[in-house]
């Protein structure tokens, strides 16, 4: 019995994980944002309950054998529990969200510390009644993280803006509940702490772009448009590079064209200004060959389609980014450009 305690934990989050992987899918879903808003709202009434009970020094029920004894230890420690899986179920779907609009190492690493937090959720709940320092801190970045998704959906807009109103409305949120919070438990000092930490990985684009999802991204040869898709020839990668769409390696004839096209979901009323960035590595680190903007409409299950090109691209690496126009990084491709003429016969065509 023990051990399945000690276990209960991990399958506790394994189940969660799973069902939120499951049912919250590529697609960022209305339903999705009211199910984490009912658990934000479940967290904080749950906060206040367990600081007025903290306030009034109800004490815990007195060791006793047998089933009410069980059943008395049980309710004390109810609220926990449920505190517990609330915070988790937001952890899962955030990190699931967050890690699915990852496009390059910085927003990874941020997903990644997410995926932390959320193991570790798993194995502290019994430890929240004793710091409530820690349950303001993992409440303010859950009601900001949550803000991140919720305002620029329900706005309709992607204005970086918005992330600091998203910020200081999580945090604001958490300072409220703590004033009215009976006899103010813990320190909120650590809550703003976060929403600082939070302000600076933005600044270094380690926060995704949400709720924007790359779906795909690719460089080719002859680009087509047709009137419901579009239509590139890639380079295969070798047999053994199982993992990768296309080749790493491009070739471009001396005077030939290179087109790149993405795919990013956004949804419905959603609006947002991208931009694809054709970069290449030189003495001076990358450099910007050629930049186009557009402006993407979300709804489109299979993503909004961007394309643009270089003509006549110098060898050496490069590097294809689809971002926003205020410098968040969605996505990119980084390949190696050799001169020389593709194998037309090997050549797959990628639809979009």
């Amino acid at each position: 019995m023990k051990i399945l305690r000690r276990l209960y934990p991990l399958a506790a989050f394994l189940c969660g994980f799973v069902w939120d992987a499951l049912t919250i899918g590529q697609r960022v879903r209305v339903v999705d944002l009211w199910r984490l808003g009912a658990f934000l709202l479940g967290a904080g009434l749950l906060v206040l309950w367990l600081a007025f009970r903290e306030s009034r020094k109800l004490a815990a029920p007195a060791a006793e054998t047998g089933l009410r004894g069980r059943f008395a230890g049980m309710a004390r420690q109810a609220p926990y529990l449920l505190l517990q899986f609330f915070f988790g179920g937001i952890f899962s779907a955030l990190f699931i969200l967050y890690f699915k609009s990852s496009g390059h190492l910085g927003t990874w690493l941020t997903a990644t510390v997410l995926g932390a937090l959320l193991v570790g959720n798993e194995f502290a709940g019994r430890r929240y009644g004793q710091y409530f320092t820690l349950i303001w801190a993992l409440f303010a970045l859950n009601a900001i993280l949550f803000f991140n998704f919720a305002l620029p959906h329900a706005v309709g807009s992607l204005n970086s803006w918005w992330f600091y109103v998203s910020t200081a409305s999580g945090i604001l949120l958490t300072q409220i509940l703590w004033w009215l919070s009976s006899g103010q438990p813990g320190r909120i000092l650590p809550s703003w702490a976060v929403a600082g930490t939070l302000l600076l990985a933005w600044s270094f684009d380690m926060i995704a772009p949400v709720p924007l999802v790359k779906q795909d991204l690719a460089v080719g040869h002859e680009f087509v448009q047709g009137s419901t898709h579009f239509a590139l020839k890639v380079e295969p990668a070798p047999s053994w590079q199982f993992w990768r769409d296309q080749a790493a390696t491009v070739h471009v004839p001396e005077g030939g064209k290179l087109y790149g096209v993405s795919a990013v979901f956004a949804p419905l009323g959603v609006t947002a200004a991208m931009e694809h960035r054709w970069e290449v590595h030189d003495a001076g680190g990358w450099r910007l060959v050629y930049r186009n903007r557009f402006q993407s409409t979300g709804g489109r299950e299979q993503g909004f389609r961007g394309y643009s090109w270089v003509l006549n691209p110098q060898p050496g690496e490069w590097r294809l980014v689809v971002a926003t126009q205020d410098g968040r990084t969605i996505g990119l491709f980084l390949f190696t450009l050799e001169r020389g003429v593709p194998a037309l016969e090997t050549l797959r065509v990628r639809e979009f």
